[in-house]
């Protein structure tokens, strides 16, 4: 009887040492715009979507960008918004797929009192299949520099998107002026408070609403982004997708979302703020005077091969 040590009596089908001809599933991510190139036998995948996140609002009271959308069809994860994952999708054995990398809101650089520049949006396609495509962030509010309970003529919302801009600090918070997210992609900005000086909403992420501005009075406190998701397509865990915080004159800045949402600046003292984390599509932070405003992180692209070429298989290798 022949030893087994080091292989197998069944022609390398299941055993310790036999292995997959083209090994376990691959995974590709894409950073930036470009082809994927899929193994010959390959007809079904799993991807993540997330576009990019929105820049955060400039000036009084800013509200934090909206994380870019965020779309999953991991089994067990989610998408965007509390939403289940979507279904696998079929391909063309072996083909070439297209990722398109949306870029973050781009920091405004105004005199004036701006929303945030939205974010990006970013898509898989080719090989026959339903192109898959993630909506960018919404931009935060600006808001005027009038300290009325009502919007002035100065005050500009948050932007809807992927998910939506924080509100104004300077808005009636019962008053319209969240952005709002995308059913299954992510979700609402949080609202403003009008104070002496007003503080910005969180941007919403892909996880969570965005935070409320709290604290009326001077000093105020801005809201924090919402939480983004975590995904482990990639074979590690990493969260992706937060909203960036909203701005404050003297008092608390919101911080980002866990998941490249970026922190809020501050007046005084002054705090300049972050921009979104690149390749998370987090949302940009608020900010309160000083130019140029924050950015939005750039998105990101990554696809789970589920099915290989032709060859030898293993069960352990699966």
């Amino acid at each position: 009887m022949p030893s087994t040590k080091g292989g197998s009596l069944n022609g390398g089908l299941i055993g310790a040492t036999a292995k997959s001809s083209h090994g376990k599933n691959k995974v590709t991510t894409k950073t930036a715009t470009g082809d994927i190139s899929t193994q010959s036998g390959t007809t079904l995948v799993d991807y993540l979507v997330i576009a990019g996140g929105g820049g955060g609002g400039l000036a009084a009271g800013g509200g934090g960008g909206g994380a870019g959308g965020y779309r999953n069809s991991v089994p067990g994860e989610t998408s965007g918004g509390g939403s289940s994952n979507e279904s696998s999708v079929s391909i063309t054995a072996g083909a070439t797929l297209t990722a398109t990398i949306g870029a973050g809101g781009a920091a405004k650089n105004c005199g004036g009192y701006a929303q945030g520049n939205p974010g990006n949006d970013s898509s898989l396609s080719g090989g026959g299949m339903t192109a898959i495509t993630s909506t960018g962030g919404g931009g935060g509010g600006g808001s005027g520099t009038q300290s009325a309970p009502s919007p002035t003529s100065n005050d500009k919302p948050g932007l809807p998107g992927g998910s939506g801009g924080g509100q104004p600090g300077y808005q009636d918070p019962t008053a319209p002026g969240i952005g709002t997210g995308i059913t299954g992609q992510g979700s609402n900005g949080g609202l403003g408070y009008c104070a002496p000086s007003g503080s910005g909403g969180g941007g919403g992420g892909a996880g969570a609403v965005g935070g409320n501005a709290a604290n009326p009075g001077n000093p105020g406190c801005g809201g924090n982004g919402g939480a983004g998701l975590a995904s482990s397509i990639t074979g590690c865990s990493v969260t992706r997708g937060g909203g960036g915080g909203g701005t404050t004159y003297k008092g608390t800045a919101g911080t980002g979302g866990p998941g490249g949402g970026g922190n809020a600046g501050r007046q005084s003292p002054v705090v300049q703020g972050e921009d979104g984390t690149a390749n998370t599509g987090g949302g940009g932070g608020g900010k309160f005077s000083q130019n140029p405003g924050n950015a939005g992180g750039s998105g990101l692209v990554v696809v789970k091969e589920l099915t290989k070429a032709p060859g030898v298989w293993s069960m352990q290798s699966q």
